[in-house]
């Protein structure tokens, strides 16, 4: 009792023809089905970009004087 029988769903779907015509449900279905693609390869190109490995950037080598600093600190502690 609680869920929508067959014949709900054939009433409705009569009234939703009626209501907007074979063309306008045919180019509906067409940019409700170009919407669903283009999210699908969306969600494609995300995951292959979660999947690709993570580029480590390293850091640069310190010059002289700083790591003359560097040491003259380490020695201080």
């Amino acid at each position: 009792m609680g869920g929508i029988g067959i014949w709900q769903l054939v009433i409705v779907l009569l009234i939703v023809f009626l209501l907007f015509g074979s063309k306008r449900l045919k180019s509906l279905g067409g940019d409700l089905g170009e919407t669903i693609q283009g999210f699908r390869k969306s969600m494609a190109s995300n995951s292959e970009a979660d999947d690709a490995p993570a580029q480590v950037q390293q850091q640069a080598p310190l010059s002289g004087a700083a790591q003359q600093s560097h040491s003259h600190t380490d020695r201080q502690a």
